[in-house]
């Protein structure tokens, strides 16, 4: 028997469902439907109201930033694989999505916490000079910054002028770009070559000046890498390829181990 303490079991402020109703925080969902974009939908729903213009523009470009990075990612490659193997597209997609973690896919979200922290302190340029020295003394990287594919990401520059632009317009603070920069500059100090923001780095500074915590900065990059992972996995199922490991058939493995030998006993 239906009780209010059974309806309030999943109670949420996100969405009500009723014979005939789909509000979505508050809207009707038949007038969202073409009059709002697929960027704000996900600010609506993470956020509970609609973004502003600029808002919308700057997590739109975020999430287009960050959809692939080929095959040489390992969860698109994991996606591809599994779309091999005769799961179904939602299972290769969610194969590769299971593989962002801290290492892969968690650099964004890292970058956030440093450049929330940084963003509090007095002297930010002496902070994060100090923030490099201390990795550099414990051999630690540095989330955000450098890359192992481009000498410098095609990503960062876009990113971070849309990002000026909207703090030349008022509509974000600027203290996460402004920490974002002198990183880099730290990290530049005493090199020959520097070390550039990549799009987690990037996308960091975005996410951070919309006002999203960290572990939604994770979850916005799962959000657009999967679109990259989808596309990848559909590709796959075309090609008719059976059961596709991790090298071609004419590589085998590299072996270490001991060289054959017979058991005696």
């Amino acid at each position: 028997m239906s009780t209010p303490d059974a309806a309030d079991w999943w109670s949420t402020a996100i969405s009500r469902i009723r014979p005939g109703e789909i509000l979505l925080r508050g809207y009707p969902v038949e007038q969202l439907i073409g009059r709002v974009t697929f960027a704000e939908q996900i600010w609506l729903l993470l956020r509970g109201e609609l973004p502003s213009a600029a808002q919308g523009r700057l997590l739109e470009a975020a999430l287009v930033a960050a959809v692939d990075h080929g095959p040489q990612a390992p969860s698109i490659a994991a996606a591809r694989m599994a779309a091999t193997c005769g799961v179904g597209l939602n299972s290769a997609v969610a194969t590769g999505a299971g593989l962002l973690g801290d290492t892969h896919g968690g650099a964004g979200q890292q970058c956030m916490a440093i450049l929330a922290d940084l963003a509090e302190a007095d002297d930010v340029r002496r902070a994060a000079r100090d923030l490099v020295a201390s990795y550099r003394a414990e051999r630690r990287h540095i989330p955000g910054f450098g890359h192992r594919f481009h000498p410098r990401d095609p990503r960062r520059d876009p990113l971070l002028e849309l990002v000026a632009e909207a703090i030349e317009a008022g509509e974000v603070p600027g203290r996460a770009l402004e920490a974002g920069l002198a990183l880099e500059a730290a990290l530049a100090e005493g090199r020959s070559r520097p070390v550039p923001m990549n799009i987690d780095g990037a996308t960091a500074i975005v996410y951070s000046e919309l006002g999203f915590p960290p572990e939604l900065g994770r979850g916005l990059f799962v959000l657009s890498r999967s679109v990259g992972i989808l596309a990848h996995a559909w590709e796959e199922t075309q090609t008719g390829a059976r059961i596709k490991g991790p090298l071609p058939k004419s590589v085998l493995a590299g072996y270490h181990g001991e060289q054959p030998r017979h058991l005696h006993r």
